[in-house]
């Protein structure tokens, strides 16, 4: 670089280490990406490669590698997961069907708008619970087939905490307006409170409520029948 200022040569200098030094980072990416399994988005299609599943072997043991296809199953679940699962089939059951009446027998707007809530997370949550013991190969109800009342032991089927009695029931058909306002407020507390029992219930069993969407769902469900509950108190002062 003789004649060069110090300044040029300073330049062109670093210019090339630069330079050398792009190409091989470049180089050594190309190496880790030809040698790395490429992971992509779902719905994104590589090139002619697919996804590797690995499954980890016991302590002492080989990893396994198994086919792409393959998809995780869940672990069975416990006897009181599946029984509070087809409970709360039937408790929720119950709730809509409180629910339907009230078009027809109250004007009330705050009842109607918690109606309409309690209705629609409640239907939502009977979908999920049937799919939950479905995935797992276990019957959606706990009643005999054909027999909506006995058990599969062929016992009369005993209610879930809270349900309303079937003279509750017939007695919320018959009211209407503020009447049915307080039958409506008083038996949805009553069974909100029930369904807080089978909750506790579940969580006080050894080994029951592991299944992490199961204890989602009966955390959620917990937290959100407690807020109702608080709801529909104060609904009640404020008509006394």
């Amino acid at each position: 670089m003789r004649g060069y200022p110090l300044k040029l040569k300073f330049r062109l200098f670093f210019g090339k280490r630069k330079s050398h030094s792009a190409r091989v980072a470049s180089v050594l990416l190309a190496a880790v990406t030809a040698t790395t399994p490429c992971l992509a988005d779902a719905g994104q299609a590589d090139s002619g490669s697919q996804s590797v599943v690995v499954q980890p072997g016991a302590p002492g043991q080989p990893s396994k590698t198994l086919p792409a296809s393959t998809r995780p199953t869940p672990p069975p679940p416990s006897a009181a997961d599946v029984k509070f699962m087809q409970g709360m089939i039937m408790h929720h059951s119950q709730a809509v069907e409180m629910t339907s009446l009230i078009d027809t027998h109250t004007q009330n707007k705050d009842v109607q708008s918690l109606g309409e809530k309690i209705s629609r997370s409640q239907s939502d949550e009977i979908q999920f619970m049937r799919r939950w013991l479905l995935a797992r190969g276990e019957r959606v109800s706990m009643a005999m087939p054909g027999m909506p009342d006995m058990d599969m032991m062929g016992q009369p089927m005993e209610p879930m905490p809270g349900m309303l009695t079937a003279e509750q029931m017939e007695a919320l058909r018959k009211a209407k307006g503020a009447e049915f306002d307080h039958l409506f407020l008083t038996g949805m507390i009553q069974h909100h409170q029930g369904a807080l029992v089978m909750v506790k219930d579940l969580f006080d069993t050894a080994g029951a409520g592991q299944d992490a969407d199961l204890f989602d769902f009966a955390t959620d469900a917990d937290n959100t029948q407690r807020a109702e509950i608080r709801i529909m108190q104060s609904m009640l002062k404020e008509k006394l």
